[in-house]
C-alpha cells in the first residue's frame, strides 16, 4: 500500500534507502551503488530537510507493517521531481518500482505537472534503460555530483536527467 510517509517513518525510511543503495545489503539488489561511492546515502537529518521543503512529500509502500518502498516527489509547476526512488533488496523485480512509478506520474498529473524528470547516476546504464523501457527520455543534461559530505564518489559522478512527458 502506498501513502504517505511522515515524521514518524523517517529512521525507518533512512535504514531502507542506505540498504538499497550502499553497503553489503545493497549488493543483494540490482540498485547497489556500493562500488561508486563511500558512506551513506541518506542521513535522517536530509531526509528530514526533503520532506519539510515546500511542495514535497515522500510516500512509502508498505507491506505487512513495514515500509519497503519509498519516492520522493517535489512539485515545481509545471515540472514534477522525481527522486529516491527506493524498494527494498529483498523485494526487487516484483513490481514495487514500477508500482511507485506509475503513481509517483499519476500523483503528478493530479498536481497539473506536464512532465516528470530525474537524475540518474550516468554509469548506472541498467537502472536508465530500466527508465527508458518505462517512456522515460534521455534529456542529454548532464549534471555533475554535489554531495553533502555523508557520501564520497570513489570516481567523478555525473547524473543524467531523464523525463518524460506527461
Amino acid at each position: 500500500m502506498i501513502s504517505q510517509a511522515n515524521k514518524a517513518d523517517i529512521a525507518q525510511l533512512t535504514l531502507l534507502v542506505n540498504s538499497a543503495y550502499r553497503g553489503e545489503t545493497s549488493r543483494k539488489g540490482w540498485t547497489t551503488e556500493a562500488d561508486l561511492f563511500e558512506g551513506k546515502r541518506m542521513s535522517e537529518t536530509i531526509l528530514q530537510q526533503m520532506m519539510d521543503a515546500p511542495q514535497a512529500v515522500v510516500y512509502k509502500y508498505e507491506a505487512e507493517g513495514t515500509i519497503i518502498g519509498c519516492v520522493y516527489l517535489k512539485n515545481e509547476g509545471d515540472d514534477v521531481y522525481l527522486g529516491m526512488l527506493t524498494v527494498s533488496p529483498d523485494v526487487q523485480a516484483k513490481g514495487i518500482g514500477r508500482q511507485l512509478l506509475s503513481f509517483s506520474e499519476a500523483a503528478a498529473k493530479q498536481w497539473g505537472a506536464i512532465r516528470i524528470y530525474m537524475k540518474v547516476i550516468d554509469v548506472r546504464t541498467e537502472l536508465i534503460n530500466w527508465y527508458l523501457r518505462h517512456g522515460y527520455e534521455d534529456t542529454k543534461q548532464r549534471i555533475p555530483f554535489k554531495g553533502d559530505g555523508a557520501d564520497v564518489p570513489k570516481q567523478p559522478i555525473y547524473f543524467t536527467v531523464l523525463q518524460k512527458q506527461l
